[in-house]
């Protein structure tokens, strides 16, 4: 595969750097790879030291980016009676019950997000081989599943994001846009590397996080250290 020359250029300054010892020149790193003509995601790629194959190794969680994802998402509310109207205060983009359930099952899909009520899962369960797929399948363990939708839809709002280990053993996660500044995307990498480092399962023997790459949308990847990012964690 030939690049162009924007990758090639990006490529090269990742290459020098080598295996980066701190989140603070990753960042600087990973802003400069940037060159697409559109705002980039950054995302963190990891992959781990653990059997996705065993249930008391999985890994999932998820945390509030404190400066959000530079995405704006589309929550969509199944709750009845004033449920559905505190989600619509909360800033929903939509609130509804069986009717949503009914759109969803003749197509509709035009959301980010899914927010329950406990009382509407047996509806919602009618749509597992929709959602499920999608990523959009609410679930307790997530909080989006839960009477208190006003908080569920604010958090999403707010960049709440979920982060679940594949049969790979990776995880990948966005912390924000090339655009944003590097602070921001700094204190976004921390937050959720922070909250991956807690989710290591009591099972996972040895190095919990193996490789830690940090890259934009278009861009190379920027190799980190695992143990001194897991060290500068803890500090």
């Amino acid at each position: 595969m030939k690049h162009g020359k924007r990758y090639r250029v990006a490529s090269e300054l990742a290459r020098q750097a080598g295996q980066v010892g701190d989140l603070a020149n990753a960042v600087k790193l990973v802003k400069q790879t940037a060159r697409a003509k559109f705002d980039e995601t950054i995302v963190v790629s990891s992959h781990l030291g653990v059997d996705p194959r065993h249930s008391d190794q999985l890994v999932r969680g998820t945390v509030v980016l404190p400066h959000g994802t530079g995405k704006s998402l589309r929550v969509l509310v199944l709750a009845r009676g004033e449920k559905a109207r505190e989600a619509e205060a909360a800033g929903a983009d939509h609130c509804g019950a069986e009717d949503y359930v009914q759109k969803i099952q003749q197509g509709w899909l035009d959301v980010d997000a899914i927010v329950a009520t406990p009382d509407m899962m047996g509806e919602v369960g009618k749509l597992g081989r929709v959602l499920g797929p999608r990523g959009l399948m609410p679930n307790p363990k997530s909080g989006t599943v839960t009477f208190d939708v006003a908080k569920a839809v604010k958090e999403l709002k707010a960049g709440k994001i979920e982060f679940r280990v594949d049969k790979g053993a990776n995880i990948h996660a966005p912390v924000g846009k090339a655009s944003f500044s590097e602070d921001k995307l700094l204190d976004n990498a921390r937050a959720f590397l922070r909250e991956l480092v807690r989710a290591k399962p009591a099972a996972a023997k040895g190095a919990f996080i193996k490789t830690l790459t940090l890259s934009a949308t278009m861009g190379p990847g920027v190799t980190l250290d695992p143990a001194a990012i897991t060290a500068e964690l803890a500090r």
